[in-house]
């Protein structure tokens, strides 16, 4: 498992701390008698290895560090969702432009709950462009098949070919996490960082 920067910190913190006080331990020894009885006893003292107090306390701070490091891990369905949500905005823009250059209206259709999409091979799907050459977008399905979408207050996306769009915003579902697609009609679909109280509506 992957261990974060504080994870990471933390580790070096508890293994310095235990050699320190090794050190300090044995320099502090030495400087008290100049003996060589003593110094052979100190050198015995050294030999032994760590107490079990310090395995404790090292093995109580590695503890720390892994909970630290597995809190600050992302959240697996979080990222997928970004990636689907990169994704699903690189495609919709090549079909807007598309669109554009052919003068064909263009649509984005996502599948419906308990609806069955399929492509001209009759193959099923989980969304479908519609006005768009299927040679520029293959892509008709998720990367994760747990993935839904709607599209909010509408059952379809327009995409051209018109240059100046309404106003439009897609949701992306996957378990418990949600992510907006937006647009103003003028610039591209982006993730929406601050999503409204707007809720997606079932076709």
């Amino acid at each position: 498992m992957p261990i974060s920067a504080t994870g990471n910190s933390v580790l070096r913190a508890a293994v310095g701390h235990l050699w320190g006080s090794r050190r300090s331990s044995g320099f502090n020894s030495w400087g008290d008698s100049r003996s060589t009885s003593h110094r052979s006893g100190q050198r015995g003292s050294l030999g032994r290895g760590f107490t079990m107090i310090e395995l404790l306390i090292v093995i109580a701070i590695i503890a720390v560090g892994v909970a630290l490091a597995s809190v600050a891990l992302p959240d697996g369905n979080a990222s997928r969702l970004e990636e689907e949500g990169e994704r699903l905005s690189a495609l919709l823009e090549m079909a807007r432009a598309e669109s554009r250059v052919t003068g064909v209206a263009a649509y984005w259709v996502p599948r419906a709950e308990g609806e069955v999409l399929t492509d001209l091979q009759g193959a099923p799907v989980h969304f479908r462009f519609i006005g768009v050459s299927a040679a520029l977008l293959p892509a008709s399905r998720w990367l994760d098949a747990r993935v839904n979408a709607q599209v909010v207050g509408a059952r379809s996306v327009v995409l051209g070919p018109s240059a100046i769009l309404p106003q439009q915003r897609i949701v992306l579902m996957l378990a418990d996490q949600r992510l907006e697609l937006v647009t103003d009609g003028l610039g591209p679909f982006a993730v929406d960082t601050a999503p409204g109280s707007a809720a997606a509506t079932r076709p």
